[in-house]
């Protein structure tokens, strides 16, 4: 995995060997249930710190179909842009934060498959996000790390489930 860090960003990159539109409907995807996106370890404990501090915390469902479309809400993030044909997703943070929080995701076709580029970052609003800025900075590499980490999970979760569907299907022979 790649790491990247600015003042204001921080990125991890991956290469998966599976096919780009696979990957892109689990980054991209709105079915009902878990999705990496609200059920990161990271973002549970996020919504909850925002519930302590007077934020809602928002718990909005997946809306339910395959794939997210700008502006729906899931978990304490909008969707500001979902882009299938570019593959990019930007989510935003509903949550109590000194600035604007976006989460970036990226899927595109290489060499060995997929390559996914995950981005959070923050752009902080007058002086009191100016100092949550640098102090949030290691906890931001933190939570990006764990973020790709949970998002390469479902994915290997999700070969895993397809090449046992395939070895269970009869072959017809």
């Amino acid at each position: 995995m790649d790491r990247h860090r600015t003042l204001t960003t921080s990125s991890r990159s991956a290469t998966v060997a599976r096919p780009v539109d696979e990957v892109w409907d689990v980054v991209a995807s709105g079915a009902e249930g878990p999705q990496w996106y609200v059920d990161a370890a990271p973002f549970v404990f996020r919504g909850g710190v925002d519930r302590l501090v007077g934020g809602a915390g928002r718990r909005h469902r997946p809306p339910g179909r395959p794939r997210l479309a700008s502006g729906d809400r899931a978990g304490f993030w909008r969707v500001v842009e979902a882009d299938h044909a570019h593959r990019r997703l930007l989510l935003e943070a509903e949550v109590r934060a000194p600035g604007r929080v976006t989460l970036e995701v990226h899927v595109a076709e290489d060499e060995a498959g997929s390559a996914i580029d995950l981005t959070i970052a923050l752009e902080p609003r007058g002086p009191l996000g100016a100092a949550y800025l640098v102090a949030d900075l290691p906890a931001r590499a933190v939570v990006t790390e764990l973020t790709m980490l949970h998002l390469l999970t479902v994915l290997r979760r999700n070969d895993q489930a397809a090449h046992e569907g395939e070895a269970a299907e009869p072959n017809g022979s």
